[in-house]
């Protein structure tokens, strides 16, 4: 089948009764029989030889297929409307790039890996958080352009995913006070930590190290989110596990101070993308960008900058 055979009116008529959720409702809405709305896009689906709905109930929901269709008609129809708008009144069209973020990402990393994009003025960004699983569903049926996270897919996933390592960091062990003579890792023993979640890979590689050095700390708290993490380390005596991208304006800014780096600890940055044929313009800036500017901006450019003369 070849994009001439697609009837867009029906691809249309789908595309309203996926957003509304109900056959009779969308009939209402545009006027039409809604014998005539569901021949409609049975003809669609004979075309694209996949049902696009399956009954639960009185609820039609998507099915797999559907979900596909679905996100493409969203970029059609949407193309559509800025086509008309561009033409009409001249603005330069608007490229909209869909990232997701693992919840427990760090903001200052997301924030560092976005910054350049907020500063083209055509460029819209649609931004979302969630847990790995949910996010590589969406990329994978092309409702997401980019998934950010610390960790690399599953090996069932990874055949119909791209993942690149974008950046490394060490992972240090912080505090709201300064403590001269601070030793790893007899310093830690019986200190009062807190930790990422046992889910986290951080979490499980240094449980495992603390137990090969024979180490015991006393965890005060167990945190997934980091940016939680950031202000209990800030509020409380206690010391924190973070990578210091986490809390690396409060180190700059001599709220936090740095005990020690974790030896041999590192949490790793990774962008997901989906195999398409013609990917994203915006996503090969984002894929090139400097380690070192990632995790501290500007400092990448500054030690390529050639000295003054």
């Amino acid at each position: 089948m070849n994009v001439e055979t697609i009837n867009f009116h029906h691809l249309r008529y789908f595309w309203a009764v996926a957003k509304e959720g109900n056959l009779t409702r969308t009939a209402a809405r545009l006027r039409v029989a809604q014998s005539a709305l569901s021949s409609q896009i049975q003809q669609l689906e004979a075309q694209l030889g996949a049902p696009l709905f399956a009954r639960e109930g009185r609820r039609l929901v998507l099915t797999e297929a559907g979900r596909i269709a679905l996100a493409y008609a969203e970029e059609i129809f949407t193309a559509g409307s800025e086509l008309v708008s561009t033409l009409a009144h001249g603005r330069p069209r608007e490229q909209a790039l869909r990232i997701g973020a693992v919840a427990t990402l760090s903001r200052n990393f997301q924030e560092s890996v976005i910054k350049p994009l907020l500063e083209q003025p055509d460029v819209r960004l649609c931004l979302e958080s969630g847990v790995l699983g949910e996010l590589l569903v969406r990329l994978d049926n092309h409702a997401l352009d980019l998934v950010l996270a610390n960790r690399p897919p599953a090996r069932e996933l990874s055949g119909r995913l791209r993942c690149q390592r974008i950046a490394r960091q060490p992972v240090s062990v912080v505090g709201s006070t300064r403590k001269k003579g601070f030793r790893f890792p007899n310093g830690l023993d019986g200190a009062a930590m807190i930790l990422p979640g046992r889910e986290s890979d951080i979490r499980l590689a240094f449980d495992a190290l603390c137990e090969q050095l024979g180490v015991r700390v006393r965890t005060l708290a167990e945190v997934d989110d980091m940016a939680t993490m950031r202000l209990l380390a800030r509020d409380t005596d206690a010391l924190a596990l973070v990578p210091s991208v986490v809390v690396r304006d409060e180190l700059r800014e001599g709220v936090l101070h740095e005990r020690c780096v974790v030896p041999g600890l590192f949490e790793t940055f990774y962008a997901i993308t989906s195999e398409r044929r013609f990917q994203h313009p915006l996503l090969s800036a984002v894929l090139a960008r400097d380690e070192d500017d990632l995790l501290e901006p500007g400092r990448g450019r500054a030690k390529k900058k050639p000295a003054a003369r």
